[in-house]
């Protein structure tokens, strides 16, 4: 049994999110997914960003520290989109963490990584957000700082791919996401 911290996307808390954990708790894992907003999710990208700014980065990362605090030290840190930033941003705090998960975004630098985490990314390809000269400097960055990194490209799905309620949503790259990541979990 893994112990799993799940940061939500810049929508927010949305089921994709919950279904993900419930998924992943079937798995045998325990996962915790916080909502770092404390409000009903956005329904668009745009007013994601606009729940982001009222609620404010720095409110959102406490909240994300808060919702670990009582996780051990290696549970590992997963985030969708917005939520990857979330989990490096604490991965630099918890460096003992067993790995870090990154769906649908590049998070995190080489100064938090710590020789062989294992780190796995998916991303769609191409990716709107994720430009594919940034995920190729974040990915040398990375590896040259000795994390165990694994990148998943997915032709043709948008960037949320994994949430069926976004249009962006690809059901194979999806099923195919979710296999990868109850792979990589297994054992951590």
């Amino acid at each position: 049994m893994t112990q799993i911290a799940l940061f939500h996307s810049v929508y927010g808390l949305r089921p994709a999110v919950l279904a993900a954990a419930d998924r992943l708790r079937a798995a045998g894992h325990q996962v915790v997914t916080p909502d770092l907003y404390g409000v009903p999710a956005a329904g668009t990208v745009d007013e994601g960003f606009a729940l982001l700014d009222k609620v404010g980065r720095d409110t959102a990362l406490d909240r994300a520290r808060a919702a670990v605090a009582d996780l051990p030290p290696d549970a590992v840190l997963g985030g969708f989109s917005f939520g990857c930033a979330v989990a490096a941003d604490l991965l630099v705090e918890r460096p003992s963490a067993a790995a870090l998960l990154l769906l649908h975004g590049i998070a995190g630098g080489p100064e938090a990584v710590r020789p062989g985490l294992p780190v796995q990314l998916h991303l769609a390809d191409p990716d709107e957000f994720e430009p594919q000269e940034d995920v190729d400097a974040w990915q040398r960055a990375m590896t040259e700082a000795g994390a165990d990194l694994t990148v998943f490209r997915y032709p043709g799905p948008g960037h949320l791919y994994t949430d069926p309620d976004l249009p962006d949503h690809d059901a194979a790259a999806a099923e195919l996401t979710w296999e990868r990541v109850l792979a990589f979990l297994d054992g951590r």
